[in-house]
């Protein structure tokens, strides 16, 4: 800071004497001010202020501000770089996360439905199963019945023969009583 500070005073002080021309002739020039006597003086006292200004560090506090302002700047766009990646990260777990879900989704439903069809499989399988064992108790049920209507039936065409035969018996004799009978029987069993 000091080399840089030097050399520009050297500059400011050697510049009015480097950037003069002589006024030939009467004509003023762009430099024509840096040779009059009170632009030096003004131009002297504005250069002995900036050295004041520079002895007593005014430079130094500006540019260590200015530097601490940087810093803080480089620090804060560090911060937001590191804010941004995780950001970056989350947003790409938080789509990991979701494809991750979507597939168990899926999974959940492509199980739900082979779930679903195996219990109506297995519900049409068991309706079959009743279905048969109703219906072989039903055809063991009327097997029963029609046993029971034979035997019945039986039972009494037995009975209405042998009344049958008693009336015959006792009313007619011979040949006569067995051809009643038999005739009785076939009316009993119609």
């Amino acid at each position: 800071m000091t080399r840089f500070a030097l050399a520009s005073l050297t500059a400011a002080l050697t510049a009015p004497a480097a950037l003069a021309a002589s006024a030939e002739y009467g004509e003023e020039t762009l430099l024509t001010p840096f040779t009059d006597p009170v632009t030096h003086l003004v131009f002297l006292g504005v250069l002995i202020f900036f050295v004041i200004v520079w002895r007593l560090g005014a430079f130094k506090a500006v540019l260590g501000s200015l530097d601490s302002r940087a810093d803080a700047i480089k620090k804060e766009l560090e911060e937001a770089a590191n804010l941004r990646e995780q950001a970056a990260e989350a947003l790409a777990l938080a789509e990991r996360r979701q494809q991750d879900a979507d597939k168990e989704a899926e999974a959940i439903v492509e199980q739900a439905k082979r779930d679903a069809k195996a219990f109506l499989e297995e519900a049409k399988k068991d309706l079959a199963d009743k279905i048969a064992r109703r219906e072989a108790q039903a055809t063991a049920r009327i097997a029963r019945a029609e046993a029971e209507a034979a035997s019945e039936v039986r039972r009494a065409a037995a009975d209405a023969a042998t009344e049958a035969a008693r009336r015959v018996m006792a009313s007619q004799t011979g040949v006569d009583q067995f051809e009643a009978a038999a005739r009785e029987i076939e009316k009993a069993l119609k």
